[in-house]
């Protein structure tokens, strides 16, 4: 192959100038590849003389050693396109890659938001599957009790404590109605004697015959007002007590029975399923079913008895939380009604101070001046 490129290389015909130097050389594709390959594998060019002979006779020359570089360098500028190519190539691979890898994170974590709303969604069905399976089996119970066909857990003692409360709850509502009729009724009558004193002093200053007559009654009505806001102030107060009675303790106590009733029927509910369950057949599917069963049986059996214990605990407190409300509201009730009606003031402010009422004075529910503005 050397030989080759020699004896082509001698045809050609290379000028040589004055100073040793050699012409440009026509550029030649085949000659730039054959360069490249003795370059790879030929001898050292540096040290080369090739014998060049031309047309028209023979003569001898040597190739400088510069030239050899200048046809290397263009060998070498031919090469740059391939390896720029090439630098393009991976350049767009690594954008690919990259481009790759974002896919790919943007993929997961859009695969990741799914399956969380995934696992929510699929919480919110099984809750909603339970709720409606406890509904069933409790609207199931309730309909058979009130057909009289299914059985039902009864505490004849606390049973009968709930309707005592019950019946109490009533007659003391009653009662909180009936006072505060009664203090209406007697507000108005105040209002009405206050407003009668006051025409009673202007009437004796402008009556001089009559100043004397319309003066008593004047001072008299003016101090049955004033006795009159004083057992009012004793009544209000009597409401207020009787009012969180009914409407705080007692309301307190039956909303516990409410849950207690609940959870008593959820408990029938799921011992009546299990009894029918034990009355069937004992194959692996129903086995599987009747422990299951027997589980929430046990679940309802402890929330019912733990309502229970504190239904009977409320019960009692509430009890003697009545006992001792009551006997100081009655008290006080009785003595301020007595001694209002018997005329006796000094006795009325002493019951105020003995249960430690204080009375707002006149104008107190009117907004103050700094208020207004």
């Amino acid at each position: 192959m050397t030989d080759s490129i020699m004896s082509k290389a001698a045809t050609m015909e290379i000028p040589i100038n004055s100073n040793g130097d050699t012409g440009t050389l026509p550029e030649d594709d085949s000659l730039e590849q054959d360069l490249q390959q003795v370059m790879v594998s030929g001898p050292n060019l540096n040290e080369t003389s090739i014998v060049s002979g031309g047309y028209g006779g023979t003569a001898e020359g040597i190739i400088a050693t510069s030239s050899i570089k200048d046809l290397r360098m263009k060998a070498r500028r031919s090469s740059v396109p391939s390896s720029s190519s090439s630098i393009c190539h991976i350049t767009s691979q690594s954008h690919d890659h990259k481009g790759s890898n974002m896919h790919h994170s943007s993929s997961s974590s859009s695969m990741t938001a799914e399956e969380t709303t995934r696992g929510v969604a699929v919480e919110k069905l099984e809750t909603m599957r339970k709720w409606g399976l406890n509904t069933y089996k409790c609207t199931k119970q309730m309909i058979s009790e009130r057909f009289g066909r299914g059985s039902r857990t009864v505490d004849l003692e606390l049973e009968a404590q709930i309707e005592v409360l019950r019946d109490t709850k009533r007659k003391y509502e009653s009662v909180l109605r009936l006072a505060r009729a009664l203090t209406n009724h007697f507000y108005n009558m105040v209002q009405t004697q206050h407003a009668l004193g006051d025409t009673f002093a202007d009437l004796s200053q402008k009556s001089p015959e009559l100043r004397d007559e319309f003066g008593y009654n004047a001072e008299t009505q003016k101090l049955l007002c004033k006795n009159g806001e004083t057992l009012l102030g004793a009544i209000n107060f009597f409401v207020s007590s009787i009012n969180t009675l009914v409407n705080k303790t007692m309301e307190d106590t039956l909303m516990t029975i409410k849950m207690y009733e609940n959870a008593r029927l959820e408990f029938d509910a799921y011992r009546s399923d299990l009894e029918e369950l034990s009355m069937g057949p004992r194959d692996a599917v129903t086995m599987a079913r009747i422990d299951a069963a027997q589980q929430q049986y046990q679940v309802h059996k402890e929330k019912y008895e733990r309502l229970r214990s504190d239904v009977t605990i409320k019960l009692k407190f509430l009890e003697e939380n009545k006992v001792k409300v009551m006997h100081k509201q009655l008290l006080l009730f009785h003595n301020a009604i007595s001694a209002y009606f018997a005329g006796n003031q000094q006795q009325l402010e002493q019951t105020l101070k003995q249960f430690n009422i204080k009375l707002r004075p006149p104008g107190a529910d009117k907004p103050s001046w700094l208020e207004e503005q």
